[in-house]
């Protein structure tokens, strides 16, 4: 059962590491929703990991949970753009 849930959890974990550092560079206005998706998807992650504790799982959500760290405080950091007036 150990090796189940790491095999379930391990690909969307991953995907959506890559998926929100791409969009985290690329997309810079949708920076909060996206963000708030890895949180929930990390919150899978530890309902999983609650499951059935694994080393290898939680290893994966430690880099998970530390990337998403990074990106929200460089989130929080980054001033928001004010708007372009036209005249």
């Amino acid at each position: 059962m150990d090796q189940e849930i790491l095999n379930a959890l391990i690909l969307p974990l991953l995907f959506s590491l890559a998926v929100g550092v791409y969009g985290f560079v690329r997309m810079p206005e949708k920076r909060g929703p996206l963000l708030l998706n890895l949180m929930l998807l990390q919150l899978v992650g530890v309902y999983g990991l609650h499951l059935e504790h694994s080393t290898t799982l939680f290893g994966l959500l430690s880099v998970h949970c530390a990337a998403v760290f990074i990106m929200l405080v460089r989130h929080l950091q980054t001033p928001e753009p004010l708007p372009q007036q036209h005249s």
